[in-house]
């Protein structure tokens, strides 16, 4: 087939401005929603054949499966928008109040469930009531944890210094026990970090706590999907982008993008050339050191350093229910995080569990067996209900490189979304949005290039002060 070339489509004012955005997870998602909310003709470009990046769905049989367990904050302010621009909000709701029932798996009757939740109260004062009555911590352990809470308030988050210590040690020299850290500190961080303390980055696990748990009572208050992420972010979003003029071309690869002596870019697919006035590479960040023109960044290489880390995920399904509330967190056991997913995943009799397991390099490549015989008895043991019960289906998701690795150092790696090549900007949990590798920051990093576009263009950003001001 001979390749063409042709320009994005500039149906309209003679003047409007064509924009290519490569990738289709959430960052490019936004992004390409943003510049059409603009007036800009945009083509978003997805080498996989659905929307959503790593938060997707499947099909298994009769059953909808998302490939991991995602949520997210209340304080995961652009999120939130994008939830609410695709129409999503409402199936996706947050808790009126956090409250996380936690399972010691090995603690003595009665001592085994505890709570972590929140007051109406001000900050800090909100979290007091829960601290005090945690059965998993020691009254010394408590009062500790209380003191380290208010040394991280205390933390700069814009000091470049706390990017280069780890959060474990931090937390030893605040006086926090092997027994803290487990049950408290790691049990947050591991879920929002992808990470254990000792491999965190204190300035990401200080923006996380201190965001999170430490700048508004409602802050960390939970929410998840009721529905398959793949409603959210591939139906709704293509919706979404459809009414905004945005043509979506999904199973088209982009292999190379170059600027024109006249300024403007091409983006090269299979038989084709795309030009354009701008270009946003929302694509992750191995695969956007491949395709960065030289010139592009000051030192292209600090891509490949960025790490990445595994998150596992355990499904299975039960012949009757064995758990009764949504979700819970487990201490003592391998486990991590469990979560009823049957109404989201259209079981009809039983029940489906979902569980998560971050930073999980010891487990990610273990055969599906060895996963089966380590997890089924840890279910039994901290759900009675699973003792007995027929196990239906069990099977395993895994994600290689869900997450970049949060380690110490890695904010000096992670670009910004400007480059030095006038007209394409990078987008992705990847770059310098001050998060961890969450659904937020991907969001963040679309606002964040479409806002530098649009200002290089010249087009109107007063639909992102709105996004931008919450964030």
């Amino acid at each position: 087939m001979s390749e063409v070339t042709r320009p994005v489509d500039t149906t309209g004012s003679p003047d409007t401005a064509a924009a290519v955005v490569v990738g289709g997870g959430l960052a490019g998602i936004t992004a390409a929603l943003a510049l059409a909310d603009a007036g800009v003709r945009v083509t978003l470009l997805e080498g996989r054949p659905r929307l959503g990046g790593l938060a997707f769905s499947f099909q298994r049989g009769d059953l909808t499966v998302d490939n991991g367990q995602h949520v997210y904050l209340r304080c995961c302010t652009a999120y939130r928008w994008f939830l609410d621009r695709v129409d999503g909000a409402s199936l996706a709701p947050l808790q009126d109040r956090l409250d996380v029932p936690v399972l010691d798996a090995e603690a003595k009757p009665g001592r085994r469930l505890g709570r972590i939740g929140r007051t109406a109260l001000p900050v800090p004062l909100h979290l007091a009531k829960s601290l005090a009555t945690y059965p998993h911590l020691s009254l010394a352990e408590r009062a500790k944890v209380g003191r380290a809470a208010l040394a991280l308030k205390g933390l700069d988050l814009a000091d470049p210094a706390l990017d280069a210590q780890n959060f474990g040690s931090w937390l030893t020299a605040h006086g926090q026990s092997e027994r803290a850290v487990e049950a408290l500190w790691d049990l947050v961080g591991v879920a929002t970090l992808n990470a254990v303390a000792g491999d965190s980055s204190l300035g990401l696990a200080a923006m996380v706590f201190k965001t999170g748990l430490l700048s508004d009572p409602g802050a960390a208050d939970i929410g998840w999907a009721r529905v398959p992420l793949g409603e959210l972010h591939d139906t709704l979003a293509r919706k979404a982008l459809d009414s905004a003029g945005v043509r979506t071309e999904v199973r088209t690869r982009v292999t190379s993008i170059s600027q024109n002596e006249n300024g403007r870019w091409s983006v090269q697919v299979p038989g084709e050339t795309l030009d354009a006035d701008t270009v946003v590479l929302a694509v992750p960040h191995r695969e956007a050191h491949d395709l960065l023109p030289e010139g592009a960044l000051e030192a292209p290489e600090r891509l490949l350093e960025i790490g990445t880390a595994p998150i596992l995920n355990v499904h299975v399904i039960y012949d009757r229910t064995v758990l009764t509330r949504p979700f819970f967190a487990a201490l003592g056991s391998p486990v991590q995080w469990v979560f009823d997913r049957t109404e989201a995943s259209g079981l009809r009799e039983g029940q489906y569990l979902a569980l998560s397991q971050s930073a999980a390099q010891d487990e990610i490549d273990e055969p599906v067996s060895v996963l089966r015989e380590r997890y089924l008895p840890e279910l039994e043991r901290l759900l009675p209900g699973a003792r007995g019960a027929e196990v239906k289906d069990f099977f395993v998701t895994r994600e290689r490189t869900a997450t970049f690795a949060p380690t110490p150092g890695v904010g000096r790696l992670r670009p910004g979304a400007r480059t030095k090549a006038p007209g394409l900007y990078l987008a992705g949990a990847w770059t310098a949005t001050g998060w961890p590798a969450t659904m937020e920051s991907a969001v963040r990093s679309g606002v964040s290039a479409a806002g530098a576009a649009l200002g290089a263009l010249g087009r109107p950003r007063d639909h992102l002060f709105e996004v931008e001001e919450a964030a």
